[in-house]
């Protein structure tokens, strides 16, 4: 797992560095600068670029803009630097270093500085191959300034490799929250990976994300307690269920996917499929009797349980009696896709929940809005809830810009106050747990924003904790191969021909990948 930390933890770094141990905020300064150029230099082929233009703005985040380009200049980059703030706006570490950067620029005639005096001073940016913003820093949390917006605007526009310093301008990295943001290709985060650049907004503008240094390295990290990770390819390894050479197919893993009915029979038969291919060792898909033909064209492998539907095409509360044998076999049960929303299903799904406390279930789309604005009256241990964000608004009540201003908080306030796990499927799919952790997924794709694509996700989740008879792990290896098996398809599929389907197929060849890379 990699760490993250809030933006107050990583200010506290640098009262760190310079209180205890004594090191002038100017030499901090110095290495960030120094790092970012590095991480730059290492990203970006020397030969992909030679102009470089900085906009640096009026604090701190400025100053280490106007250090970066000392570093460029004295590497022989034509550097074109634009300042948000005259000389007399600047102060301290950031004034020290517009002067010393001023001063020098002047021997290098194909490069110059100015400062801003309207959006048309942005003009000189045109030509450049890269541009870094290094404007606003952890500091900023409001809505920026009409001028601010209007520049980031323009910047967004250009053609150029997009670099930010710490954090792209007009993100909050709190919350993952902005309305203007600068679109960056490459952040180079200080110190420390900040929780709010892998989730949110932060995920969609900051491009690949690298660490600088202010030059304290990571013992003083590792004294701060945070509950939120990125997960990594081996966690997703040791995640997965281990295999016993005298296993057999029921010892293997016992799953009941309860799923579709006449209006949706494919979501069924992708979570029950996914099941097999994901490796349990048994599978029933309980479906309704009077369309089991359809269901049984689109199977692979699992056994079709056929309740009595009296052709109505959906499950009923009297259902539960019928399929009861195989509720109590199951190790897991996987309930909702496709399901439908009738009366009789809700009861079936209330009924369910109520009578299996102990039972290890996964609950998904039609069963979650079975549980809408009622939750709190099921005992949600040892359940695993797997709502996209807006089935997860409605589940508790919120419009989706509430959830989305506060996604972290309210998720894990849900998960610690119903003791049960969350996986909040988007981009990325996060996981919270019971004891407050967060998850951050840190594989997938574009391509797999498709019908169906949760549908398999479920099957998964269900077929890992069946195997396992544990949930936090599961959850962990199964979202991240989940994901992982739609990014090996990318070199044969692209992002726009993805299905579902695909996904499964892939899977085992997503395990192979993750096994050989550390076996």
């Amino acid at each position: 797992m990699i760490p993250l930390f809030s933006s107050k933890d990583v200010r506290e770094a640098d009262n760190f560095a310079i209180n205890i141990l004594q090191m002038p905020s100017i030499v901090l300064m110095e290495n960030a600068a120094r790092s970012i150029y590095e991480a730059i230099i290492e990203n970006f082929s020397e030969n992909e670029f030679y102009n470089v233009g900085i906009i640096c703005g009026k604090g701190n985040n400025g100053g280490d803009g106007f250090t970066l380009a000392r570093h460029f200049l004295i590497n022989e980059f034509d550097v074109t630097i634009i300042s948000l703030a005259n000389e007399n706006e600047l102060k301290g570490d950031a004034l020290t270093n517009f002067i010393i950067t001023k001063k020098l620029i002047d021997s290098y005639p194909n490069s110059k500085m100015i400062i801003y005096q309207s959006i048309d001073s942005l003009a000189l940016l045109s030509d450049c191959d890269l541009i870094v913003d290094a404007i606003l820093g952890t500091g900023s949390k409001g809505s920026l300034s009409n001028e601010l917006q209007s520049i980031v605007n323009y910047l967004n526009k250009l053609e150029a490799y997009k670099i930010s310093v710490d954090i792209p301008t007009g993100l909050n990295v709190e919350t993952a929250t902005g309305e203007t943001i600068y679109k960056a290709d490459l952040t180079v985060t200080l110190s420390e990976f900040k929780t709010g650049l892998f989730y949110g907004k932060g995920y969609s503008h900051c491009g690949k994300i690298v660490k600088g240094s202010i030059g304290i390295g990571d013992l003083y990290y590792e004294t701060i307690q945070t509950n939120d990770y990125l997960i990594e390819p081996e966690d997703a390894f040791y995640g997965l269920p281990e295999k016993n050479i005298s296993a057999h197919k029921y010892s293997n893993g016992k799953v009941l996917v309860v799923a579709g009915s006449g209006k949706y029979v494919g979501a069924a038969c992708l979570t029950a499929n996914a099941v097999l291919r994901s490796g349990a060792g048994a599978c029933f898909l309980a479906f309704p009797k009077s369309i089991k033909n359809i269901a049984l064209e689109k199977l692979e492998s699992p056994v079709l349980i056929a309740y009595e539907d009296q052709t109505k095409e959906f499950v009923n509360l009297e259902n539960y009696d019928e399929l009861k044998e195989k509720i109590d076999w199951a190790d897991s049960i996987a309930i909702g896709p496709g399901l439908g929303r009738e009366n009789g299903t809700i009861q079936f799904i209330h009924k369910l929940l109520e009578e299996n406390k102990n039972k290890k279930i996964v609950i998904d789309a039609d069963a979650l809005f079975a549980i809408n604005k009622c939750y709190k009256n099921f005992d949600l241990s040892n359940k695993i809830l797997t709502p996209h964000h807006k089935e997860f608004a409605d589940l508790i009540s919120i419009s989706i810009d509430e959830l989305e201003n506060n996604l972290l908080n309210i998720g894990r306030t849900f998960s610690v106050e119903n003791n049960c796990y969350l996986v909040l499927k988007g981009a990325p799919t996060i996981i919270f747990n019971p004891m407050g952790e967060v998850f951050i997924n840190s594989s997938g794709n574009v391509g797999m924003a498709k019908f169906g694509t949760g549908d398999v996700l479920t099957g998964v989740i269900a077929s890992f904790v069946a195997q396992s008879k544990e949930i936090e792990n599961s959850l962990i290896s199964a979202v991240y191969l989940h994901s992982l098996a739609a990014d090996l398809l990318i070199p044969k599929k692209t992002e726009y021909g993805i299905i579902p389907q695909n996904i499964i197929e892939e899977f085992p060849n997503a395990i192979k990948f993750l096994v050989d890379s550390f076996v």
